[in-house]
């Protein structure tokens, strides 16, 4: 397990498939502000509701200044049935080695019903055009969270 980012760390650059089988690197992203949230598993209600809130907000979002990226360790086919169910418009990316999980310290232990296991932990880093991280967020809740980074960042 990885030690969790904080403000001013420079973001751990990935190059990972999206839905569709396509490369995509955080380091294509520079210039923009990006927003990388991790997310435990497509198709699931909690996930389901925060990939639906970042489409419904990706316009301001993308106004703003800000691209999206969600990741999780589904495979892409998983991302892309994700993605047609749910008429998703952010971009989804598949970690099923959990490598850029852990580095941003989005993989660890967990505890639920009194079991401590390892799984994804529910976290949100916002990545500055310098490719900086401004924000690292984790353990958030699936709900409000999109609004609760909207009003934080002042948009």
């Amino acid at each position: 397990m990885s030690e969790r980012l904080q403000p001013g760390d420079v973001a751990p650059d990935f190059t990972l498939p999206d839905a569709d089988g396509n490369e995509v690197s955080l380091s294509a992203h520079k210039g923009r502000k990006v927003i990388v949230y991790f997310y435990p598993a497509a198709l699931t209600p909690g996930c389901t509701k925060q990939a639906c809130d970042f489409t419904d907000n990706l316009s301001l979002l993308a106004d703003a200044g800000y691209d999206v990226l969600g990741i999780s360790p589904d495979a892409p086919e998983k991302l892309g049935k994700f993605r047609e169910k749910e008429n998703l418009r952010v971009t989804l990316l598949a970690d099923p080695d959990k490598k850029v999980l852990d580095a941003y310290g989005a993989y660890g232990e967990k505890m639920n019903y009194g079991k401590t296991y390892l799984g994804v932990i529910r976290s949100t880093v916002i990545v500055d055009e310098e490719g900086k991280v401004e924000r690292a967020l984790y353990n958030v809740r699936a709900t409000g969270h999109v609004a609760k980074i909207i009003k934080d960042l002042g948009i």
